[in-house]
């Protein structure tokens, strides 16, 4: 197939894809009270609403927003990367009150389209764009890092443990640094081995070839592997079945999907970010600039639930309480990848 061959079936996909979506007109949704209605349209990252993980947890605060906000919702799912500018275009021109793209992918088209569109208001998960109109959400991925990499190096029964990345990106180097600083927090004779799935957007929807990764570190001895790679992490719990051993999940409450062998997840509010944007909108109170969610407004956390409370005991609960405490302090400074590299 040549290049200007694919680039036409490429547009052509994505003006189908837009037509069948957006069928909302420019103006206000009426409820049955006669009152107008916020609208708010939401751009998912590839792996959709089901990946179980970073789409999944905004998507759930976009619908928890409808049920008790009352606004009217439309939400979409990138069929390609190449997908996310038109999208944005095509919902700002239905004026749409508030835009989320979910993603640090969407962050290029969306400073274009944000800068077409002035009066427009956006938000991004994940990425930064620094125009008055567009709220950037962040999260301090380092800080629940550290946490689960004192935990995973506090419970290892081998003293190797593993981390697997999704695309090789500044981001999850941000986790994998955190992770690393969290083990040798807890103790510098355990031994980290780190691998990334890809260094394209496919390595957050490839399950098998995060499984094959996993036993392969499973099998150089690490007994737990913490996983930062969207719908990819359901290899590595696969892997953790089969291996009989221990994973770390990511961005959402993961524990409900293997029972027994999540030992834990990372837990990125994302959810909670994407509904406060949302209240703001419909409060009359968008504000654009960095929003930064961490430990210390509740936006990350460790999860701690039904399906792991076997796992770990309270001494290791008590004992990430106190580093939690000591972070929200400054007492611990985590290291940021993010200033490391000076991005």
């Amino acid at each position: 197939m040549s290049f200007r061959f694919f680039c036409v079936a490429v547009g052509l996909t994505t003006i189908l894809t837009t037509a069948g979506c957006f069928k909302t007109k420019p103006h206000n949704r009426i409820s049955k009270s006669g009152k107008k209605r916020v609208r708010i349209a939401l751009i998912l990252d590839r792996g959709g609403k089901n990946d179980n993980s970073f789409n999944e947890s905004a998507y759930r605060g976009a619908i928890k927003a409808k049920h008790d906000l009352g606004i009217y919702l439309k939400y979409v799912e990138a069929p390609n990367i190449l997908a996310y500018e038109s999208m944005q275009r095509a919902l700002a021109q239905r004026h749409f009150g508030l835009i989320i793209a979910i993603g640090f992918g969407q962050a290029g088209g969306l400073e274009h389209v944000a800068k077409e569109f002035p009066k427009q208001h956006f938000a991004i998960v994940d990425g930064e764009v620094n125009l008055p109109n567009v709220k950037s959400i962040l999260f301090e991925e380092q800080e629940g890092s550290y946490l689960v990499g004192a935990l995973a190096s506090r419970m290892s029964k081998t003293h190797i443990i593993g981390f697997i990345g999704g695309m090789d990106i500044p981001l999850i180097r941000r986790f994998q640094m955190g992770y690393v600083a969290g083990a040798h927090k807890y103790s510098k004779k355990t031994k980290v081995l780190s691998e990334y799935i890809g260094m394209t957007s496919d390595a957050w929807t490839n399950p098998s070839r995060a499984k094959e990764i996993a036993l392969s570190l499973y099998s150089k001895g690490a007994d737990i592997i913490f996983v930062a790679a969207g719908e990819s992490s359901t290899g590595v719990f696969d892997a953790a079945v089969e291996a009989h051993r221990l994973a770390i999940g990511c961005d959402s409450d993961q524990d409900w999907m293997k029972p027994g062998y999540i030992l834990t997840s990372l837990v990125k509010h994302v959810d909670t970010a994407v509904y406060a944007a949302i209240k703001q909108q419909k409060n009359g109170k968008f504000k654009g600039g960095i929003e930064h969610w961490g430990l210390k407004n509740g936006g990350i956390d460790f999860a701690l639930d039904q399906y792991n409370k076997n796992l770990i005991d309270q001494k290791s609960i008590a004992y990430l309480n106190r580093l939690k405490r000591e972070i929200i302090s400054g007492k611990i400074v985590v290291p940021d990848y993010y200033k490391m590299s000076h991005r």
